[in-house]
């Protein structure tokens, strides 16, 4: 099979390399999975540079959320070949993946490739996190990096509650793109004042901040809530830290923790679990909730890929298929 291995992390283009390996034989509890398409996430990347949560062990393919169809099934058939599944796991830019039968997730054979490999990860989050966040109707909430696979669907969710949004860009084109979605509130932070405009449209500032960028960004996303505001940090887009200002958080009353998905799955009863991804995938069947895809490339044209994921402006994920 072709595979998509690192030896050394480091920047992408230079140290992942198309490699042929064989099928990885399943164990007892565990699937093989044929894949068929994944989508390049800003954690895969930070992933390969060995600046994510998780360590990579090398050598290492990268990739953590895909969709495919099961080859082969587990001891105790839990999920019957020639079902399509959604998966995160480590390192899917290959063509075989063996995974545990609990964490392969039936989806509807309707639902399109394209579709299906983004429905993991971003629309799990975005659900979880509007769910999470204790916001109601009327409430606002500031997403930073708007324009972002995330920021899109968190903005959709949100409008379905009746939440205000507000949202950061770095290019005015995006400004149309995210009010026609439901953004009430834009802002090019690379041209207006983050906090001067939020409290000018809002009064006394948002409610709630979902953060995915840290960094000088993340500090004036901290000071544009409201008291008694919460900052939800689950990104590090800019590669650093907020600085954190101790007046804010005490004397505002400000409340910052950090969100991780696989956490708050973990934290969920198998119900609950079951009823998540349900509403997630009759959100995008029913397409009430939208995903975006720039461009597709095969596993061979990887690297066309990443320049293509680089580019600013794009509205779409970029996939790589098999």
């Amino acid at each position: 099979m072709k595979q998509i291995i690192f030896h050394h992390t480091g920047l992408p283009a230079e140290v992942l390399k198309l490699e042929e390996a064989a099928i990885p034989q399943p164990k007892a509890h565990e699937v093989l999975i044929k894949v068929t398409a994944r989508n390049i996430n800003p954690s895969d990347i930070m992933f390969v540079r060995g600046m994510y949560g998780i360590t990579p062990r090398l050598p290492s393919s990268a990739g953590f959320e895909a969709v495919g169809i099961v080859e082969k099934t587990d001891e105790k058939n839990t999920i019957p070949v020639g079902t399509k599944v959604v998966f995160t796991a480590i390192g899917t830019w290959k063509e075989y993946v063996c995974v545990p039968a609990a964490m392969a997730i039936p989806v509807p054979p309707q639902m399109p490739d394209e579709i299906a490999c983004q429905a993991f990860v971003n629309p799990l989050t975005a659900y979880a996190m509007v769910e999470t966040s204790g916001l109601q109707a009327g409430d606002w909430l500031l997403i930073t990096a708007g324009a972002s696979a995330f920021g899109k669907l968190a903005i959709q969710f949100a409008k379905q509650k009746g939440i205000k949004v507000a949202c950061t860009v770095r290019q005015d084109a995006q400004k149309d793109y995210l009010t026609e979605m439901g953004a009430d509130l834009v802002i090019n932070t690379e041209t207006e004042k983050l906090q001067k405009v939020v409290m000018e449209k809002t009064g006394e500032g948002v409610h709630v901040v979902f953060d995915a960028v840290g960094g000088a960004l993340g500090a004036r996303a901290l000071a544009s809530l409201r008291p008694g505001g919460r900052m939800m940090v689950f990104g590090l887009l800019s590669l650093e830290s907020i600085p954190l200002n101790s007046g804010l958080l005490i004397f505002k009353n400000l409340k910052v923790e950090g969100f991780w998905l696989t956490t708050w799955i973990e934290s969920l009863s198998a119900e609950a679990r079951q009823k998540a991804f349900k509403t997630v995938f009759s959100h995008l069947l029913g397409q009430s909730v939208k995903l975006d895809v720039a461009a597709s490339y095969p596993l061979e044209q990887f690297k066309e890929a990443l320049e293509a994921y680089e580019k600013g402006g794009r509205n779409g994920k970029i996939l790589l298929v098999s």
